[in-house]
């Protein structure tokens, strides 16, 4: 059977209800979705995956996904095996939107595939994708060192730059814009137009079924921090099996300490409903930068987006 290719990307923003489409998608019987996300196209890109790097005796470990390297090319391929029989595949990986090495690799290899990218208010996207990063173990600082800090916070709220590449290459037609809030203002509408760009037949949403990832926050965000200079070990151990198999006892311990870690020790404090509100200096802050970060991109959207996005003026 020959290897077969996705027929269309979700691919981002990361904390922009992309979890939830895929969620949704997944129900269509016409659709094949992988059940996790793959980055296949940015998982040797440091900015956005930090995490997959490692050094060992002096020599940089990395994801080599050059076109020379056809294994990691077949284990990619491998993860659409169980959807040959759908009309459609797909898959999400939602740092391909601000990841400057994966529009180029995506055109090379899918030159036809279909793109589908969420966006969110770019000042409450960079605050949830803060405290998605302190539920799974990854800053042990507040938000304000973090800004600085975790890149993707800023570069994963700057939409319009690397919104025109892919529009540049791919062309309008194959490019689609979802908005976050009106995902959750109208959730068949919204669905109605990405499977209709999609050019599948639409599906009734349930609205028992059209909601994953809650998240769950700190009641001590001191002590979740805390817990993290442990964690954030942890959880980098996980990311060095991204998209390779590997077996033995080293890997089976890694992976019981990672599991009773996160499921265990990790969730002590994550018992509240709300995350502790933003400093009103940061937030002023954030939405002047990232409006500036976003220059014009209400016009290549053709929607005036200051009307949905406070303070957004871009």
């Amino acid at each position: 059977m020959a290897d077969r290719y996705p027929d269309f990307i979700i691919g981002g923003a990361p904390k922009c209800g992309t979890t939830s489409l895929h969620f949704i998608l997944d129900q269509h019987p016409e659709i094949g979705l992988p059940e996790d996300e793959i980055h296949y196209f940015d998982a040797d890109d440091p900015i956005t995956h930090p995490d997959f790097f490692f050094e060992k005796k002096g020599e940089l470990v990395h994801y080599d996904n050059s076109p020379d390297n056809t294994d990691f090319l077949k284990a990619y391929a491998a993860r659409f095996e169980p959807f040959h029989e759908q009309s459609l595949i797909g898959e999400d990986s939602t740092t391909y939107l601000f990841s400057q090495v994966a529009p180029h690799r995506i055109k090379a290899l899918l030159p036809d595939a279909r793109l589908v990218f969420m966006l969110r208010d770019p000042v409450k996207r960079a605050y949830s994708q803060y405290w998605h990063l302190v539920k799974s173990g990854r800053v042990t600082c507040r938000f304000e060192r973090a800004v600085h800090e975790q890149r993707s916070l800023v570069l994963g709220s700057t939409y319009a730059p690397h919104l025109k590449t892919y529009i540049d290459l791919f062309g309008a037609d194959r490019v689609k814009v979802v908005l976050f809030e009106d995902f959750i203002a109208d959730n068949q509408a919204t669905i109605d137009s990405v499977t209709d760009f999609l050019g599948t037949e639409r599906m009734q949403v349930d609205a028992n079924a059209s909601w994953f990832n809650r998240t769950k926050y700190p009641t001590n965000l001191s002590g979740q921090l805390a817990l993290n200079q442990i964690g954030r070990h942890i959880v980098k151990w996980r990311y060095g099996d991204h998209l390779e198999t590997r077996e033995g006892l080293a890997t089976k311990l890694r992976q019981k300490i990672h599991y009773q870690w996160f499921h265990r020790i990790n969730p002590i404090f994550l018992k509240a409903d709300r995350p502790q509100p933003m400093k009103e200096s940061t937030r002023v802050y954030l939405a002047d930068h990232l409006s500036r970060r976003n220059q014009g991109l209400s016009d290549l959207l053709n929607r005036d987006l200051s009307e949905l996005w406070k303070d957004f003026t871009g």
